[in-house]
Parts: structure tokens; sequence; C-alpha cells
């Protein structure tokens, strides 16, 4: 069996190293085109070739989104954007139609091909149609159960990859095949330009009732959120999905902050080293989820709870703030050398992100300077670089962060 994959989403070259840096087995992002994130920072040609070269010069893979539904005058420069990805050796495409797949099978074969969520794989036949015509992987959807993904494992006996989505933010359509976007604002969210109008707030009224009395459904004192979904966590049972047949583990997020790719994948990698050496599940890591911006999290429909994925809150939820980028320690001066990201003062005890063994311990900021050697109070200078003397050498991309009053 090939090695269990943790794959992280990134929308930026910094998120990539981010990811890499905390574990990632693999990434996925998209060009300027083509992928389903219209507004996430998405790629160039120059900074796809330079992703896919510093995910193989450390031994990952990087897979390109190419999920839009196309349409017929997609195809001439798709054909281009795909010659490209196979030039400059993409791992792997994710692709959503049947026509697109086609259309590579026939002109890029070196390309490998995976079938996104967005084309709602749900049995086992389909799995097998799939694989008989040369898809590589399919990203399940989300609407199977634990069972129901081993059902599908047992019949294509590991002919074909299966990936399941592990953590982030679910659509509340149908394997993410909503219209809500494009009738409310004009938005395809099928070609990438979901405004998420599921996460606005919703009042409903009966038609035989004046316009100003709305029906009474409020769970709290902002409203009543009946489209939304949680955030689906699947850490205390990974271990049942990888039983189950799962190769790869997807973390959802190319919108998502640096801090909270660093926080999650450094939990899942964890827990998935904890799983493949026989240890038991850790529930301090499901606390680091917590620490991270996130709505209610729900176990989604792997353990047949479906009434539990509504949310009781439109608002996420965020303990801690990120509050610096480690760039690495300067021997000379005793000192981290960070980059602000929040405002902090000196004084402030600061809690470490890192794959390392520094996880988690506190570092209190008693001394902090600027480039010029002054001793700096309030450090409210977005991206300014600073040095936090203290014996305690922490690597290049751990993060600092710190809990919210």
């Amino acid at each position: 069996m090939n090695k269990i994959e943790l794959l992280a989403p990134c929308g930026n070259i910094k998120k990539l190293k981010t990811a890499l840096y905390f574990g990632a087995d693999a990434v996925y992002f998209a060009g300027k085109d083509f992928g389903l994130r219209a507004y996430a920072g998405n790629f160039s040609h120059e900074e796809i070739e330079r992703a896919i070269a510093l995910c193989h010069n450390k031994n990952k893979k990087a897979y390109v989104t190419v999920n839009i539904f196309a349409q017929n005058k997609d195809f001439g420069p798709l054909g281009d954007y795909l010659a490209f990805l196979e030039d400059v050796k993409a791992d792997g495409v994710i692709v959503s139609d049947a026509g697109v797949i086609s259309f590579i099978k026939k002109r890029f074969p070196k390309l490998n091909i995976h079938l996104s969520t967005q084309a709602n794989t749900i049995n086992k036949y389909a799995v097998e149609f799939w694989k008989d015509i040369g898809v590589s992987r399919v990203v399940l959807a989300r609407e199977l159960s634990v069972d129901q993904i081993k059902e599908i494992s047992d019949y294509v006996k590991g002919q074909i990859e299966l990936e399941a989505f592990a953590h982030g933010a679910m659509c509340i359509a149908y394997s993410g095949r909503c219209l809500l976007s494009t009738y409310l604002t004009g938005r395809d969210s099928n070609r990438g330009e979901c405004v998420q109008a599921c996460r606005w707030e919703y009042r409903l009224t009966e038609v035989n009732r004046p316009e100003d009395q709305y029906l009474t459904l409020t769970q709290d004192s902002r409203g009543s959120y009946i489209l939304n979904s949680k955030d689906l966590c699947t850490l205390p049972f990974l271990d049942k999905l990888m039983d189950a047949g799962v190769f790869c583990f997807k973390i959802e997020g190319r919108m998502k902050s640096e801090y909270y790719i660093a926080a999650v994948v450094n939990a899942y990698r964890k827990r998935l080293d904890d799983i493949l050496n026989g240890k038991e599940y850790d529930p301090s890591l499901y606390e680091e989820l917590n620490k991270v911006k996130h709505r209610y999290y729900t176990d989604g429909f792997y353990l047949n709870k479906q009434a539990e994925m509504c949310y009781n809150t439109s608002i996420p939820d965020n303990g801690y703030k990120f509050i610096a980028l480690v760039l690495g320690y300067d021997e000379d001066k005793g000192a981290i050398v960070v980059e602000q990201r929040n405002r902090f003062r000196r004084g402030d005890t600061l809690e470490i992100l890192s794959p390392s063994e520094n996880h988690n311990r506190l570092l209190k900021a008693e001394h902090i300077l600027d480039e010029d050697g002054n001793m700096v109070e309030d450090c409210k200078l977005v991206q300014q670089k600073l040095y936090i003397k203290s014996e305690l050498k922490l690597n290049e991309n751990d993060i600092l962060r710190k809990r919210r009053d």
C-alpha cells in the first residue's frame, strides 16, 4: 500500500510553504482560471511552475484544480493550460467535468486525473466506471458514511485511490452543486465565483402574513441560520476512515490564512502519525483545532449524524490570534526573529505553533527590539521585523500566537 497522504490547500506560495513545513504530503491549488475558487489568490503560470518545483524538491506532490463545469468556449484556452501543466509535471489535475476528462485522456495522457467531489461519486459502480476510463483517484462525495466508503473500497480492491475530505467548511448543497450564488448575485459557484450566500442570515415569512411579520425560527439573538453547515472535523475518528480504505485525507481551505493552514495541518499530521505508529488518540490535538477561526464542528455524514450538521450561529469562533511568523534565530542577538502579523505588547505571553518539540511551549516577550536596536513596547506595525530576546531557538516558519482577550 502506498503511503497515506495528507493533502493541504494553498491559495498562494506562502501558504504552500506553510503547508509543507507543517507536514502536508501534498498540496492543491488553482491557476488563475478553470478552478472553483476565483477569489483565492491563485497562481500564475510562473508561480505554478515554482510551486511544483518546491514540492518535488521536498519529495512532495502538487495537484492543480481544473474543476469548473466547462462550456464549449473554454476548451481552446483549456488545451493550452493543460499542455502547460503536463510540461511542468503537475502530479495530478482535479477535474469534475466528463468532457474535460475525455479531453485530457485524448490529448494529455501523461496527466493523472483526480475526480473532484463535485462529480458526487457515491457508489462502488461509479468508482469502477471512473477507474475503467482512466481516472487514477476519486475524491468521494461528502454524503457518504464510513461504512459506505468501506464497501466501495472492498469492491475496487485498491485499483483506484480513494480521497475523502477530512476537515473544513462544507457547502450546504449536494456535493457542492449550488445555484444560490448565481441566482442572488449572478456569480456562478460552478465556475469558481461563489459568494457563499448560504452563510448570509435569513428569515422566513409566510405568504398570508404581513410582510414585516417573520416566522419564529431564532436560535440565538442574531437570527436563524437555516442554510448553513457546520465545519467538518474527522480528527477523532480518522482511524475509522483509514480502515475504511481512504488513501488521501483532504483539508478544505484555499482561502484560509497561513495560520489556519499551519494549525490544522499540524494537528492532522500528528494524528495520522500517531495512528500509523499505533498510538492512542490524543484529545489535545482536537484543542489545537479550536485555536483557529472556525464554526462549530460536525462529523458530517461519516457517522450518520446528519441532524447535527446545521449551525446554531453563523459567527465563526476564533480563540487565538496569529501574532508573528518566525523568520529564524539570530545567534549574535540571542533573539528570535519574527515578522509581526497582529498587535502584541512587551510582556505578553505567546504560544508556539510548530511541528517540532517546541509546539505549545510558552514564550514571554519581555525584550523586543526593532531592526535599529530600539526597544519596542507596542508592536502594532504589520509585517514589521522584530527581535524577541530568548534562549529558545525557534525555526523558520514556526508561528507565535496569543489567546484572545
